[in-house]
Formats: structure tokens, C-alpha cells, sequence
């Protein structure tokens, strides 16, 4: 190592090291919570939209089980065709 080298390399005694990650560790825990408590709210605005939308006659999961089935139909389809194609 040259001396700009050395002088450029920080030490850092274990100490602070671990210092260092245990406090990010701590902050991210707060975050991680704060987020959960986002994603609590947000789920709880959606079941009330969800809720609405079935009060006025439109029902969601009748909807989704109806996308689902013609996706997997399509997708029945495609594996269909490719397995002819493999066959040809």
C-alpha cells in the first residue's frame, strides 16, 4: 500500500463499528414498524371501498374468480398450442 493509500483508509475501532449497525438496525426496526402501521391503513381504506361497492351491487370477488378462470383458460390454451407446436 502507498502512504495516500494508507492515509486514505479510515480504521474504525470494533466499537464503533458495532455501534454503527446496531443503531441502523434500531432504525430500521422503527421504519419496518411505521411502514406496517401505512400498510395497515391502506388495507383498512380498501376493505371500506370494498365494502361500498358491494352495498351498490358490485361484487368484487365474483369478478376476480371470473378473470382468474379465463386466465387460466388462456393459458391452458397456450400450453395447448405449445405443445402441438413441440409435437410438429
Amino acid at each position: 500500500m502507498t502512504k495516500e493509500q494508507k492515509a486514505d483508509k479510515i480504521e474504525i475501532s470494533k466499537d464503533e463499528q458495532i455501534g454503527f449497525h446496531k443503531g441502523a438496525l434500531a432504525t430500521l426496526a422503527k421504519e419496518r414498524e411505521e411502514m406496517a402501521k401505512i400498510v395497515a391503513i391502506v388495507d383498512q381504506l380498501m376493505q371500506m371501498h370494498i365494502k361500498a361497492l358491494k352495498d351498490l351491487g358490485i361484487d368484487l370477488e365474483a369478478k376476480a374468480k371470473e378473470l382468474a378462470s379465463k386466465a387460466k383458460g388462456e393459458k391452458a390454451a397456450a400450453g395447448q398450442k405449445g405443445k402441438l407446436d413441440e409435437l410438429i
